[in-house]
């Protein structure tokens, strides 16, 4: 189950990369199409002719869904890991997903949100990382001493 917990702790990790590489694509296509002369009209029934688009959709999907799902894994496997701050780690990480969705759904009318959902990102990948680190170290600090015992 450690295992488990490390693995889905870094997944969040890259899964919150993969919404910064997104967004930046989104963005510097929509960029380069408004700069280029185009223009987004929110009345109309398709997005503008990008394909720089699909990083929106992607950027949406996997934190709306992909992200908070693997994140409320994490906390279940925590328990089974039997590991002290296992627990507290990945709940954590949970909460910090919930702000973050708070944050994209309500960031879209007061944009000014968007600044705490950048930062918050960060605090996701941090604690995420902190957690799969934290219990690698756990595992070979409780195994050291009994493989220094068996080669004596």
């Amino acid at each position: 189950m450690r295992t488990a917990y490390r693995v889905l702790a870094y997944l969040v990790c890259g899964l919150v990369a993969v919404q910064a590489a997104t967004h930046a694509w989104a963005s510097a296509g929509l960029s380069a199409y408004i700069f280029g002369g185009g223009t987004i009209d929110p009345t109309a029934s398709a997005p503008p002719p990008v394909p720089e688009f699909l990083g929106i959709m992607i950027h949406g999907m996997n934190g709306m869904y992909v992200i908070p799902l693997v994140a409320l894994v994490l906390l279940v496997v925590s328990f089974f890991t039997r590991t002290p701050g296992a627990v507290p780690f990945a709940a954590t990480v949970l909460g910090l997903v919930v702000l973050q969705v708070t944050l994209g759904l309500m960031g879209h009318g007061m944009t000014f949100l968007a600044l705490l959902h950048g930062l918050n990102a960060l605090a996701i990948f941090a604690v995420a990382l902190i957690a799969g680190t934290r219990i690698g170290r756990v595992r070979s600090e409780r195994s050291a001493p009994e493989r220094v015992g068996a080669t004596a």
